[in-house]
């Protein structure tokens, strides 16, 4: 009977077309009513439901077939998951079957939305080794291949991506081109991201099987990339006019039309109405979970969402919300996401005030969030504002002192963090501090050499400062430093030069022919004219400008300056045969030759001594600088009497 079954589902399915699934689901729904648990029509069952994207229905079929149809159909059950955003299961099906081609695509795209990158490049790359020479799978694993590097990139994991300058073939199609532009922008290559993008759109122009409409919705999500580029090329008049060229509303896509309204909002020349802007990010669709944005997109998009809050003086709310975040995240940690919301959360605290108005909100948070790594920066710009670079400094030493006493690992990694050293020796570098400067880059040369996998730039820096200094244990700690990233990488010339200077004046046995390696030096000066220069002179570095400081001043400023000698000046009518007058740097009144006007005058005069001391015996006057004396004439001294005591008798009078 199940023979007959079968031999029957066969001719049907002889009988129907490729995409007549339909016909497909109907013959096998009348087999399944005879024999429920029959496996061939339960399998083409699910086959034709699929095809015709009922993934519910696929699935409800999976539930009521048994674990022999499920261990059967294991690609169609993962494939069908997968469609409806159970990704973790279905990633869990494709991962413990038996391991087949088909299913390791479903595996492959499953892991890729679960963002586990580094397993969906793995799985890649067995597929592109297994050559089977089905059509247009090389094309597709292509794609799909580049578009995992540009995601790595984007998570930081680009060591892991093995070809980072695009091929020749990635410019052939449009979608290679395009995730070549996708991983170029995510390295920061802006530049070169540009010009891939204008190839991807170019490309898929030039598509003849594509429909007038199929290339406006392939072109989209191409110029909204361009958008963002040119914003982060300071091309702002240009990103406008690409923005106001599409209608956004149009985009089918959800996600991409989510993020094209973000980036519209972002790049307005005006500062737009926040309340305004609020209300076109809302009306957006929610995203289905198959559409979710990925991890460092949503990121973006929930921090754009606070910070539009912080506008519209929400501060109470974005105080409230990034707190209940930050609490299930544990500090001290290098996440770019926590410790952005972190300073959102500060500057909610702070109502937006920067400086010391802002310090005075934000410093009590730090008491209580000590650890906080997004709130120490924010603290450490808000000194910064404010000119107290020593303030920020002791903050920052501070902070590391707790890092270094603490003995978990994981803050043994946030203590030398390349960003925080950077930092550090960036404010080092404002107050002058060379020797503090070698010192922590040591250091954190000495903790990253230990790692698997160290920060090279770091390295660099560290082996770079060390050259400078005079002592031997620096110039030692640099030759060991290149001679590390010498052997990691025998290419590296940055590394190469810095083995080459710091061996050179110790071990020179060690050379090799490493310095054979590098540019001459007759090429490097080939180009400079040396008479030029000498006729030029020796060029002097700007003196800097005097800071307030407590400290003596030294010699050179204790000097007095020299005192500017005035010229002369002579009276208009002078006659140098004629003696000066002796009497002529007295004031008028105190000289001898001075006769008050009118008779008032004249009385006030002869009762004052004008500056001059009477001596006893004597009816002569004494002036003031040794001017010589003069005679004092008497006056009566009634009349002043009487007109005092009249004086006096009109006082009484009036009482």
């Amino acid at each position: 009977m199940a023979a007959l079954k079968g031999q029957t589902l066969s001719s049907l399915l002889q009988q129907a077309t490729l995409d007549d699934h339909e016909e497909v689901l109907k013959a096998s729904n009348t087999i399944l009513r005879k024999s429920k648990h029959e496996l061939e029509p339960q399998h083409a069952k699910v086959v034709a439901l699929l095809k015709l994207d009922r993934f519910e229905d696929a699935l409800k079929v999976f539930e009521d077939g048994g674990n022999q149809f499920k261990e059967r159909a294991a690609l169609e059950r993962a494939y069908a998951l997968y469609k409806v955003g159970n990704l973790e299961e279905a990633a869990a099906i494709a991962s413990g079957s038996d391991g087949s081609r088909g299913i390791k695509h479903v595996e492959a795209q499953a892991t890729y939305r679960l963002e586990d990158f580094a397993k969906t490049a793995e799985l890649y790359k067995q597929l592109r080794e297994q050559k089977v020479g089905i059509r247009n799978e090389e094309n597709d694993l292509r794609i799909n291949s580049g578009a995992t590097d540009a995601q790595l990139e984007w998570m930081k994991q680009g060591h892991l991506v093995a070809q980072k300058k695009p091929g020749r073939e990635d410019l052939e199609a449009f979608e290679t081109a395009y995730n070549a532009a996708c991983g170029s922008i995510a390295r920061g290559e802006l530049g070169q991201g540009q010009v891939l993008l204008n190839r991807a759109k170019d490309l898929c122009n030039s598509l003849e099987e594509l429909s007038d409409e199929e290339k406006a919705t392939e072109i989209l999500p191409i110029v909204v990339q361009q958008i963002y580029v040119l914003s982060g090329l300071q091309k702002t008049e240009e990103a406008i006019d690409l923005s106001s060229s599409i209608t956004i509303a149009d985009i089918s896509d959800i996600d991409t039309r989510k993020i094209a309204q973000n980036n519209s909002i972002s790049i307005s020349p005006q500062p737009s109405n926040p309340y305004t802007s609020q209300r076109l990010i809302k009306s957006t669709p929610v995203l289905p979970g198959s559409a979710k944005p990925f991890r460092h997109q949503s990121d973006i998009l929930h921090r754009n969402a606070y910070t539009l809050d912080l506008l519209s003086l929400k501060y109470t709310g974005v105080a409230n919300s990034t707190s209940k975040f930050l609490s299930k995240h544990p500090s001290p940690t290098v996440s770019t996401n926590v410790n952005s919301v972190s300073v959102l959360n500060a500057a909610a605290h702070a109502g937006n005030q920067v400086a010391k108005p802002g310090l005075i909100e934000i410093l009590p948070l730090l008491e209580q969030r000590p650890n906080d790594i997004g709130l120490i920066l924010t603290v450490i710009q808000l000194y910064l504002l404010t000119n107290d670079h020593t303030s920020a400094i002791n903050l920052l030493e501070s902070f590391f002192a707790r890092l270094e006493a603490s003995t978990t690992p994981s803050n043994q990694d946030v203590r030398f963090a390349p960003g925080l050293i950077g930092l550090l020796i960036s404010l080092y570098t404002l107050q002058g501090r060379k020797t503090h400067i070698r010192t922590e880059l040591s250091k954190a040369a000495s903790y990253w050499r230990r790692k698997q996998k160290p920060d090279i730039a770091l390295l660099r820096a560290a082996g770079s400062a060390l050259l400078e200094s005079s002592k031997v244990e620096d110039l030692a700690a640099a030759a060991e430093i290149f001679s590390d990233l010498h052997s990691r990488n025998p290419n590296d010339r940055y590394a190469i030069a810095g083995y080459v200077a710091s061996h050179a004046a110790t071990s020179q046995s060690k050379l090799g022919s490493e310095a054979d390696k590098l540019t001459s030096t007759q090429r490097l000066i080939s180009d400079i004219d040396v008479d030029a220069l000498e006729a030029a002179g020796i060029a002097t570095l700007p003196i800097p400008s005097s800071t307030n400081t407590k400290k003596r001043s030294t010699e050179d400023d204790a000097k007095p300056a020299k005192k500017r000698i005035r010229k002369s000046r002579l009276p208009k009518n002078y006659d140098p045969n004629k003696p000066p007058d002796p009497e002529r740097w007295l004031p008028m009144r105190d000289r001898s030759s001075y006769r008050p006007k009118g008779k008032k005058g004249k009385t006030k005069q002869a009762a004052l001594t004008q500056g001059g001391v009477v001596e006893k015996g004597e009816e002569s006057l004494e002036l003031a600088g040794g001017a010589g004396k003069v005679k004092v004439e008497k006056v009566g001294g009634g009349g002043g009497g009487a007109v005092a005591g009249k004086k006096k008798a009109k006082a009484k009078g009036k009482r």
